[in-house]
């Protein structure tokens, strides 16, 4: 059943829950995440190990369904689909990113082999995926590399491809869980312009999973995932987007975005270690209270 959604909106995730169950333990890996993407979105979801990001990428890409709550995307509910559904939803709604290589890409197969092997269930003909194969090696810079076995390409190039083919079938949505964390910072900062740029002349919304801070630092939004949830949002300055092309590394991470603690549905927020420490709360109880129209936070003994 189709869910009503705005035009400018392509995924809601409500209440998401995922419980992850072995003989002896449960391990709640997301716990009432709440989140909404927009179509033609570049952002990146950050947190440390075991905060819920890599399940809430495989929420996203239809490898795993939640254990509760709903996910939405183009309007469907991605829990009520059917398993057939799903792998046409893999398909052609979403491309696919990951670290290591050989998850991407066919050893056996050339560059061009790979992307054209990406649209074998596409109803293309042999030559439209030739054409097309040949025009996405263009795009990511990559064209000298055609016949090249992965086997002969460096991680960066590796990588180039892999995104070739993860484009191929024209997905709204392009998935990537570390892309840059077997490569080194000059092919990272290569691989983030390219993002970049199919976002830019695709309008595909891209979700980057990602430890780079420099990697996130050149996206619209940061989402940041502690325990499970969603804790905060940085969203880039308007004046930075307008001329992000031309700024260093530093300039970026420095001030480019300004954070945003989320307040979710039961009224609830939650404040960072930093932000604890800099306010000298080291206990579970403080004081809030609400003055000129600002919600304080206070040490207990305060």
């Amino acid at each position: 059943m189709a869910e009503v959604m705005s035009e400018e909106t392509l995924i809601v995730c409500d209440g998401l829950v995922k419980i992850f169950k072995t003989e002896d333990v449960e391990v709640m890996a997301l716990q009432g995440l709440d989140m909404e993407i927009k179509r033609g979105e570049l952002m990146s979801v950050i947190g440390k190990s075991g905060s819920g990001k890599s399940t809430l990428m495989n929420i996203i890409g239809g490898l795993e369904k939640p254990s509760a709550g709903k996910i939405i995307t183009n309007g469907k509910n991605l829990s009520e689909m059917t398993e057939k559904e799903m792998v046409t939803y893999r398909k052609k709604t979403v491309g696919f990113v990951w670290q290591k290589s050989e998850r991407n890409l066919f050893k056996y197969l050339t560059a061009l082999e790979n992307i054209e092997a990406a649209m074998n269930f596409s109803g293309k003909s042999k030559k439209e995926k030739r054409s097309k194969a040949l025009e996405l090696l263009e795009m990511v810079g990559m064209s000298h590399k055609k016949d090249s076995y992965p086997t002969k390409m460096s991680g960066g190039e590796q990588q180039r491809i892999a995104i070739a083919v993860a484009i191929a079938n024209e997905p709204d949505i392009l998935l990537a869980d570390e892309p840059t964390g077997a490569v080194d910072t000059k092919t990272s900062n290569r691989i983030q312009d390219l993002f970049r740029k199919l976002n830019k002349e695709l309008g595909i919304t891209i979700i980057i999973v990602t430890h780079d801070m420099k990697l996130a630092a050149k996206v619209d939004r940061v989402v940041m995932i502690s325990d499970g949830k969603i804790s905060t949002e940085k969203i880039m300055k308007q004046e930075y987007r307008e001329k992000i092309d031309s700024l260093t590394d530093a300039e970026l991470v420095e001030d480019a975005h300004e954070e945003f603690s989320v307040l979710d549905k039961a009224g609830r927020v939650q404040l960072s270690d930093e932000m604890l420490e800099s306010a000298g709360i080291d206990t579970n109880k403080v004081k809030v209270t609400v003055e000129d129209g600002k919600v304080i936070i206070t040490a207990e003994n305060s």
